[in-house]
Protein backbone atom coordinates (compact mmCIF):
# COMPACT_ATOMS: atom_id res chain seq x y z
CA UNK A 1 0.00 0.00 0.00
CA UNK A 2 1.51 3.26 -1.08
CA UNK A 3 -0.38 5.64 1.22
CA UNK A 4 1.85 7.46 3.70
CA UNK A 5 0.33 8.29 7.08
CA UNK A 6 1.54 10.94 9.48
CA UNK A 7 0.77 8.74 12.50
CA UNK A 8 0.11 5.02 12.89
CA UNK A 9 -1.53 4.19 16.22
CA UNK A 10 -1.19 0.56 17.27
CA UNK A 11 -4.00 -0.46 19.60
CA UNK A 12 -7.75 0.11 19.51
CA UNK A 13 -8.45 0.65 23.19
CA UNK A 14 -9.37 3.93 24.85
CA UNK A 15 -5.80 5.25 24.63
CA UNK A 16 -5.33 4.37 20.97
CA UNK A 17 -8.74 5.64 19.84
CA UNK A 18 -8.46 8.78 21.98
CA UNK A 19 -5.04 9.58 20.52
CA UNK A 20 -6.36 8.95 16.98
CA UNK A 21 -9.31 11.28 17.53
CA UNK A 22 -7.08 14.02 18.91
CA UNK A 23 -4.49 13.69 16.13
CA UNK A 24 -7.08 13.52 13.33
CA UNK A 25 -8.78 16.58 14.77
CA UNK A 26 -5.48 18.45 14.47
CA UNK A 27 -5.26 17.65 10.78
CA UNK A 28 -2.89 14.67 10.83
CA UNK A 29 -3.40 11.71 8.55
CA UNK A 30 -3.97 8.85 11.01
CA UNK A 31 -4.10 5.06 10.80
CA UNK A 32 -5.25 2.82 13.69
CA UNK A 33 -4.32 -0.87 13.70
CA UNK A 34 -6.15 -3.15 16.16
CA UNK A 35 -5.33 -6.87 16.30
CA UNK A 36 -8.83 -7.92 17.49
CA UNK A 37 -11.81 -5.60 17.97
CA UNK A 38 -12.11 -2.15 19.50
CA UNK A 39 -12.10 -2.19 23.33
CA UNK A 40 -11.41 -5.92 23.24
CA UNK A 41 -9.23 -6.06 26.36
CA UNK A 42 -8.78 -3.73 29.34
CA UNK A 43 -10.96 -0.97 27.89
CA UNK A 44 -14.11 -3.07 28.25
CA UNK A 45 -13.16 -4.76 31.53
CA UNK A 46 -12.71 -1.72 33.76
CA UNK A 47 -14.57 -0.55 36.87
CA UNK A 48 -16.57 1.74 34.51
CA UNK A 49 -15.30 4.92 36.19
CA UNK A 50 -13.94 8.30 35.15
CA UNK A 51 -12.08 9.47 38.25
CA UNK A 52 -9.22 11.64 39.39
CA UNK A 53 -7.15 8.94 41.06
CA UNK A 54 -7.93 9.64 44.70
CA UNK A 55 -5.41 7.06 45.94
CA UNK A 56 -2.53 8.90 44.23
CA UNK A 57 -2.87 11.68 46.80
CA UNK A 58 -1.23 9.33 49.32
CA UNK A 59 1.75 9.23 46.97
CA UNK A 60 1.78 13.05 46.83
CA UNK A 61 1.24 12.98 43.06
CA UNK A 62 -0.91 16.13 43.10
CA UNK A 63 -0.09 17.05 39.49
CA UNK A 64 -1.38 13.71 38.20
CA UNK A 65 -4.61 13.98 40.22
CA UNK A 66 -5.21 17.57 39.09
CA UNK A 67 -4.69 16.58 35.45
CA UNK A 68 -7.05 13.59 35.79
CA UNK A 69 -9.73 15.73 37.45
CA UNK A 70 -9.56 18.27 34.63
CA UNK A 71 -9.91 15.44 32.09
CA UNK A 72 -12.88 14.07 34.06
CA UNK A 73 -14.64 17.41 33.64
CA UNK A 74 -13.86 17.57 29.91
CA UNK A 75 -15.19 14.05 29.32
CA UNK A 76 -18.33 14.72 31.35
CA UNK A 77 -19.03 17.80 29.24
CA UNK A 78 -18.50 16.16 25.84
CA UNK A 79 -20.20 12.81 26.52
CA UNK A 80 -22.96 13.28 29.14
CA UNK A 81 -25.04 10.58 27.43
CA UNK A 82 -22.56 7.87 28.50
CA UNK A 83 -20.81 9.58 31.45
CA UNK A 84 -22.71 10.71 34.53
CA UNK A 85 -21.91 11.88 38.08
CA UNK A 86 -21.70 9.17 40.72
CA UNK A 87 -21.72 9.78 44.47
CA UNK A 88 -19.28 7.59 46.42
CA UNK A 89 -19.47 6.86 50.13
CA UNK A 90 -16.32 5.86 52.01
CA UNK A 91 -17.27 4.30 55.37
CA UNK A 92 -14.87 5.26 58.13
CA UNK A 93 -13.05 2.25 59.59
CA UNK A 94 -11.41 3.70 62.76
CA UNK A 95 -8.59 1.13 62.85
CA UNK A 96 -7.42 2.17 59.36
CA UNK A 97 -6.98 5.75 58.12
CA UNK A 98 -8.09 8.42 60.64
CA UNK A 99 -11.17 10.43 59.74
CA UNK A 100 -9.29 13.74 59.69
CA UNK A 101 -6.83 12.35 57.13
CA UNK A 102 -9.63 11.16 54.85
CA UNK A 103 -11.41 14.51 55.10
CA UNK A 104 -8.17 16.36 54.34
CA UNK A 105 -7.49 14.12 51.33
CA UNK A 106 -10.95 14.67 49.90
CA UNK A 107 -10.77 18.42 50.58
CA UNK A 108 -7.61 18.48 48.44
CA UNK A 109 -9.34 16.24 45.86
CA UNK A 110 -12.21 18.74 45.59
CA UNK A 111 -10.03 21.81 45.24
CA UNK A 112 -7.38 20.50 42.87
CA UNK A 113 -10.07 21.24 40.27
CA UNK A 114 -11.92 24.26 41.71
CA UNK A 115 -14.07 24.65 38.58
CA UNK A 116 -15.64 21.19 38.84
CA UNK A 117 -19.43 21.08 38.53
CA UNK A 118 -19.68 17.98 40.74
CA UNK A 119 -20.88 18.11 44.33
CA UNK A 120 -18.13 18.57 46.91
CA UNK A 121 -17.24 16.02 49.57
CA UNK A 122 -18.93 15.99 52.97
CA UNK A 123 -19.17 13.94 56.14
CA UNK A 124 -22.27 11.77 56.12
CA UNK A 125 -24.11 9.43 58.45
CA UNK A 126 -24.22 5.90 57.08
CA UNK A 127 -27.41 4.02 56.33
CA UNK A 128 -27.17 1.21 58.87
CA UNK A 129 -29.89 -0.74 57.11
CA UNK A 130 -27.20 -1.36 54.48
CA UNK A 131 -23.90 -0.95 56.33
CA UNK A 132 -23.12 -2.73 59.61
CA UNK A 133 -23.77 -0.78 62.84
CA UNK A 134 -20.09 -0.45 63.84
CA UNK A 135 -19.62 1.93 60.91
CA UNK A 136 -21.36 5.15 61.95
CA UNK A 137 -19.97 7.81 59.64
CA UNK A 138 -18.34 8.14 56.26
CA UNK A 139 -17.26 10.69 53.70
CA UNK A 140 -19.28 11.19 50.51
CA UNK A 141 -17.54 12.52 47.40
CA UNK A 142 -18.12 12.68 43.65
CA UNK A 143 -16.62 11.00 40.59
CA UNK A 144 -18.20 9.69 37.38
CA UNK A 145 -19.40 6.41 35.90
CA UNK A 146 -18.97 5.59 32.21
CA UNK A 147 -20.00 3.06 29.60
CA UNK A 148 -16.35 2.22 28.92
CA UNK A 149 -16.49 0.21 25.68
CA UNK A 150 -18.94 2.66 24.15
CA UNK A 151 -16.56 5.54 24.93
CA UNK A 152 -13.88 3.73 22.90
CA UNK A 153 -16.19 3.19 19.93
CA UNK A 154 -17.40 6.81 19.95
CA UNK A 155 -13.79 8.03 19.93
CA UNK A 156 -13.04 5.73 16.99
CA UNK A 157 -16.14 6.91 15.10
CA UNK A 158 -15.25 10.56 15.63
CA UNK A 159 -11.65 9.93 14.57
CA UNK A 160 -12.97 8.28 11.41
CA UNK A 161 -15.26 11.24 10.70
CA UNK A 162 -12.16 13.45 10.96
CA UNK A 163 -10.35 11.34 8.35
CA UNK A 164 -8.64 8.60 10.36
CA UNK A 165 -8.55 5.06 8.99
CA UNK A 166 -9.55 2.46 11.59
CA UNK A 167 -8.65 -1.18 10.85
CA UNK A 168 -9.79 -3.98 13.14
CA UNK A 169 -8.53 -7.57 12.95
CA UNK A 170 -5.22 -6.16 11.70
CA UNK A 171 -2.31 -7.32 13.83
CA UNK A 172 1.04 -5.57 13.54
CA UNK A 173 3.44 -8.34 12.50
CA UNK A 174 6.66 -6.36 12.25
CA UNK A 175 7.99 -2.81 12.10
CA UNK A 176 11.12 -1.57 10.39
CA UNK A 177 12.60 1.73 9.40
CA UNK A 178 12.77 2.54 5.71
CA UNK A 179 14.40 5.86 4.93
CA UNK A 180 12.61 8.59 6.84
CA UNK A 181 9.49 6.51 7.56
CA UNK A 182 8.33 3.37 9.32
CA UNK A 183 7.06 0.31 7.46
CA UNK A 184 4.41 -1.70 9.33
CA UNK A 185 3.67 -5.20 8.06
CA UNK A 186 0.19 -6.71 8.55
CA UNK A 187 -1.82 -9.54 6.97
CA UNK A 188 -3.61 -6.87 4.92
CA UNK A 189 -0.40 -5.47 3.50
CA UNK A 190 2.30 -2.96 4.41
CA UNK A 191 1.53 0.52 5.72
CA UNK A 192 3.94 3.43 6.02
CA UNK A 193 3.93 6.18 8.60
CA UNK A 194 6.16 9.04 9.73
CA UNK A 195 5.44 8.25 13.39
CA UNK A 196 4.20 5.26 15.37
CA UNK A 197 2.29 5.52 18.66
CA UNK A 198 2.42 2.29 20.65
CA UNK A 199 -0.91 2.13 22.51
CA UNK A 200 -1.13 -1.65 22.61
CA UNK A 201 -1.73 -1.94 26.35
CA UNK A 202 -0.52 -5.34 27.67
CA UNK A 203 1.01 -6.06 24.24
CA UNK A 204 3.11 -2.86 24.18
CA UNK A 205 6.43 -4.62 24.84
CA UNK A 206 5.62 -7.20 22.13
CA UNK A 207 5.16 -4.35 19.65
CA UNK A 208 8.53 -2.87 20.64
CA UNK A 209 10.18 -6.25 20.22
CA UNK A 210 8.84 -6.49 16.66
CA UNK A 211 11.26 -3.70 15.68
CA UNK A 212 14.62 -5.16 14.48
CA UNK A 213 17.71 -4.58 16.59
CA UNK A 214 15.76 -3.55 19.66
CA UNK A 215 15.37 -5.42 22.93
CA UNK A 216 12.81 -4.22 25.43
CA UNK A 217 12.23 -5.23 29.00
CA UNK A 218 8.86 -6.98 29.34
CA UNK A 219 5.97 -5.15 30.97
CA UNK A 220 4.89 -6.31 34.43
CA UNK A 221 1.26 -7.28 33.86
CA UNK A 222 -1.31 -7.06 36.64
CA UNK A 223 -4.76 -8.66 36.76
CA UNK A 224 -7.61 -6.76 38.36
CA UNK A 225 -10.77 -8.86 38.70
CA UNK A 226 -14.39 -7.96 39.45
CA UNK A 227 -17.40 -9.94 40.53
CA UNK A 228 -20.97 -9.07 39.54
CA UNK A 229 -23.73 -10.05 41.98
CA UNK A 230 -27.48 -9.41 42.31
CA UNK A 231 -28.14 -5.88 43.57
CA UNK A 232 -26.90 -5.45 47.15
CA UNK A 233 -28.92 -2.33 47.94
CA UNK A 234 -31.32 0.23 46.50
CA UNK A 235 -30.14 3.61 45.26
CA UNK A 236 -27.47 5.02 42.96
CA UNK A 237 -24.65 5.65 45.45
CA UNK A 238 -21.45 3.63 45.16
CA UNK A 239 -19.22 2.62 48.06
CA UNK A 240 -15.45 2.55 48.39
CA UNK A 241 -14.26 0.11 51.05
CA UNK A 242 -10.92 0.30 52.83
CA UNK A 243 -9.11 -2.96 53.51
CA UNK A 244 -6.40 -3.99 55.96
CA UNK A 245 -3.90 -4.48 53.09
CA UNK A 246 -4.16 -0.71 52.29
CA UNK A 247 -6.13 -1.41 49.10
CA UNK A 248 -9.66 -0.22 48.40
CA UNK A 249 -12.55 -2.01 46.71
CA UNK A 250 -15.41 -0.35 44.81
CA UNK A 251 -19.03 -1.46 45.17
CA UNK A 252 -20.96 0.11 42.29
CA UNK A 253 -24.58 -0.17 41.06
CA UNK A 254 -24.42 -1.89 37.68
CA UNK A 255 -26.94 -2.29 34.83
CA UNK A 256 -29.95 -1.73 37.06
CA UNK A 257 -30.28 -5.15 38.70
CA UNK A 258 -26.68 -5.85 39.72
CA UNK A 259 -23.72 -4.65 41.77
CA UNK A 260 -20.15 -4.54 40.41
CA UNK A 261 -17.42 -5.23 42.98
CA UNK A 262 -13.67 -4.87 42.42
CA UNK A 263 -10.85 -4.96 41.92
CA UNK A 264 -8.04 -7.26 42.90
CA UNK A 265 -4.34 -6.75 42.11
CA UNK A 266 -2.54 -9.93 41.02
CA UNK A 267 0.85 -10.13 39.28
CA UNK A 268 0.51 -12.03 36.00
CA UNK A 269 4.10 -12.14 34.77
CA UNK A 270 4.81 -10.77 31.30
CA UNK A 271 2.76 -12.87 28.86
CA UNK A 272 -0.13 -10.78 27.49
CA UNK A 273 -1.61 -13.84 25.79
CA UNK A 274 -1.96 -15.82 29.01
CA UNK A 275 -5.46 -16.91 29.93
CA UNK A 276 -6.88 -14.32 32.31
CA UNK A 277 -9.82 -15.19 34.55
CA UNK A 278 -10.81 -14.64 38.15
CA UNK A 279 -9.56 -17.18 40.69
CA UNK A 280 -11.43 -18.63 43.67
CA UNK A 281 -9.01 -16.72 45.93
CA UNK A 282 -9.88 -13.39 44.30
CA UNK A 283 -13.60 -14.11 44.54
CA UNK A 284 -13.23 -14.87 48.24
CA UNK A 285 -11.10 -11.73 48.76
CA UNK A 286 -13.82 -9.50 47.30
CA UNK A 287 -16.63 -11.37 49.03
CA UNK A 288 -14.85 -11.07 52.39
CA UNK A 289 -14.28 -7.31 52.10
CA UNK A 290 -17.94 -6.70 51.26
CA UNK A 291 -18.92 -8.97 54.16
CA UNK A 292 -16.98 -6.79 56.62
CA UNK A 293 -19.07 -3.73 55.74
CA UNK A 294 -22.43 -4.80 54.32
CA UNK A 295 -25.23 -6.56 56.18
CA UNK A 296 -26.45 -8.40 53.11
CA UNK A 297 -24.33 -11.45 52.39
CA UNK A 298 -23.14 -12.45 48.93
Amino acid sequence: MSDMYDICVIGGGINGCGIARDAAGRGYKVLVLEQHDLAKATSSASSKLIHGGLRYLEQYDFWLVRKALKEREILLNIAPHIIWPRRFILPHAPHLRPLWLIRLGLYIYDYLNPFSTLKKSEKTKLNNKIIKEQFKFGIAYSDCSVKDARLVVLNAMDAQLRGAKILRDTKCQSIKGEGDAWSIKTKHGIFKAQMIVNAAGPWASKILNSVPNTTQKPLRLVKGSHIIVPKLYAGDDAYILQNDDDRVVFVIPYEGDYTLIGTTDIDMGDNPNAKVEISDEETEYLRAIVGRYFKKKI
